[in-house]
Order: C-alpha cells, then sequence, then structure tokens
C-alpha cells in the first residue's frame, strides 16, 4: 500500500481526530459486498485499525503495508463508496488517502520490501494502539479462514516491538 504524501501547507494529522473519525464511522453494508469472510465484526475491527494505523503513517510520511487480504477487500469497498470515503479521508486525514495496489502509483519512489512496509505497520500500530489493545491485523486472515492469508508473522511483530521498546 502506498499513499500520498503531506505537501507544504497541508495541516498536520491529529491522531486523537482520526480515533474520533474511525469511532464515528458508519461502515454500510456495501462495504464488505466483496469481502465474504466472517466474523464481520472482526474484519470490521481490522479494517478500523488500519484507519487509524493509516494516520499515523500519514502524520509521519511513511508508507506502510497492508496485513490482511480480508482487511484489504474492505477497504476497497470503502473506496467504493467514493463520497463517503472522501468525506472520511478529509475529517480524519484533512486529504484524501490514495490505494496504490502493489505495481501501481510512483515507481520512481522505493518504499521497501514488504516485509519493510510491514515492519513499518507495526510501528504505527504502536502509536495508535489504546492501553491493552490486541491488534487483529496480524493473523485476521488466518482467523477468519482467507485461502491464501497475508498476515504478518509473530516472530516479525515481535523484533520491531524490541526494537521499539530499545529507541
Amino acid at each position: 500500500m502506498a499513499f500520498t504524501l503531506p505537501r507544504p501547507g497541508k495541516r498536520q494529522v491529529d491522531l486523537r481526530t482520526v480515533d474520533r473519525t474511525v469511532a464515528a464511522l458508519h461502515l454500510p453494508e456495501a462495504v464488505f459486498k466483496t469481502c465474504p469472510w466472517q466474523p464481520r465484526e472482526l474484519v470490521e475491527t481490522g479494517l478500523r485499525q488500519w484507519l487509524r494505523c493509516c494516520g499515523a503513517a500519514i502524520r509521519d510520511d511513511q508508507v506502510i503495508g497492508m496485513p490482511s487480504h480480508a482487511v484489504d477487500e474492505a477497504w476497497h469497498g470503502f473506496i467504493l463508496c467514493t463520497q463517503l470515503y472522501a468525506k472520511f479521508c478529509e475529517q480524519a486525514y484533512g486529504r484524501f488517502l490514495h490505494h496504490f495496489p502493489e505495481g501501481v502509483g510512483d515507481s520512481t519512489q522505493d518504499h521497501g520490501s514488504m516485509q519493510e512496509q510491514l515492519g513499518r505497520t507495526v510501528v504505527a500500530w504502536s502509536m495508535v494502539a489504546q492501553p491493552e489493545e490486541t491488534c487483529v491485523l496480524w493473523d485476521l486472515d488466518s482467523k477468519v479462514e482467507v485461502e491464501n492469508p497475508w498476515g504478518v508473522d509473530a516472530r516479525h511483530v515481535a523484533a520491531v516491538e524490541k526494537q521499539l521498546r530499545r529507541a
């Protein structure tokens, strides 16, 4: 996943605003039209966590990787609700969050390997997680039985978190 970085003069992303906007977001049935996995509540939780991670990534000019195929499908469904998605992006991030599937977008920039991007997703999560909140993104695909799950290996998550504690 890649997105447009902020331009000079754009307002900074406030993570409290992102949290409030994500919490208030009503996701219509259309968001899940191409996302058949159950329980839907788990996929919705993953999508909300992803949107919060995006706020931290945008704020810090980082490109993060999508750890879940199921959440990616729900995000695509959200993007197709164009007016709702545009309004959400403006309220949460102060600008539109573009989605660039792998191989599409600005190919002149090197955003690192998917492993590096997923590591930055772990970092973004560390910035937005509420106390005692568990991230469902890392193994969500296995839990909802996606045929070819994506995910982030628990050892990779632990290694990134260990580096964060040392920093």
